[in-house]
């Protein structure tokens, strides 16, 4: 994303007092600029979910070249500033694919990688079925820390896996409070959280005003392929 569901998904994990955590990429579904994308991603954020890097365009990061790595991070990183006035803490590589390199330019940013320990394979054209499948497997196993992968672009997210997982565990006895992609177990009650709550670090580098005027790609004819200057979940 961000895409079409966002505000629905936002509005799910809300309605059950838990947070989540968004990782956007800048033009992959969706311009980042675009009007509705940027209303959606206000709304989100003003309700208080994590927001992250998935790079500008989706690319395999371990394919491309140092400049164009730091290039991909920095124009998504420039946007949610625009935008929201935050500087993310973490980046979703996509594919799950980094390398030293990788690691290296992100570190050098001041940004954590984000992975996964579950994937409901949603974005992969894996049934619904298998994708809630996924689910019984953590609801049964209970492990101490859960990071499930999903995609806010796939349709039946929104509408059937994420309130089947919410009723999951609710049923089982498990209390939600305040995420996306993480949950953690304890002997009592399951935690939706952030990821930055779940690892206990900051979630963003740094939080200022974002734009008060429209906001629109900036105009640097260009420029920003002189500009060497991440950060990582449907969703």
């Amino acid at each position: 994303g961000p895409y079409d569901y966002l505000r629905t998904i936002s509005d799910l994990f809300t309605n059950a007092g838990a947070k989540a955590t968004f990782f956007f990429n800048g033009n992959n579904y969706d311009c980042i600029y675009a009007a509705k994308r940027i209303a959606d991603i206000k709304y989100a954020y003003a309700a208080g979910h994590q927001i992250g890097s998935h790079t500008w365009s989706h690319a395999d990061l371990t394919t491309l070249s140092t400049d164009q790595i730091k290039d991909g991070m920095y124009r998504v990183e420039e946007a949610l500033s625009r935008i929201l006035g935050i500087k993310p803490a973490f980046m979703r590589p996509p594919f799950g694919a980094y390398n030293g390199n990788v690691q290296s330019i992100a570190a050098g940013r001041g940004q954590n990688l984000a992975l996964w320990d579950w994937d409901t394979e949603d974005a992969d054209g894996a049934t619904v079925a298998f994708s809630k499948n996924v689910y019984d497997q953590i609801a049964s196993q209970k492990p101490k820390n859960a990071l499930v992968l999903e995609h806010e672009t796939v349709p039946t997210t929104s509408s059937q896996l994420i309130p089947y997982a919410i009723q999951l565990f609710q049923s089982k006895g498990y209390n939600a409070s305040p995420s996306f992609f993480v949950w953690v177990f304890s002997k009592r009650k399951f935690q939706l959280v952030t990821m930055a709550e779940c690892l206990g670090v900051a979630p963003y580098q740094a939080i200022g005003v974002p734009q008060t005027q429209s906001v629109g790609p900036p105009h640097r004819t260009r420029l920003y392929f002189l500009i060497i200057p991440i950060v990582i979940l449907d969703m």
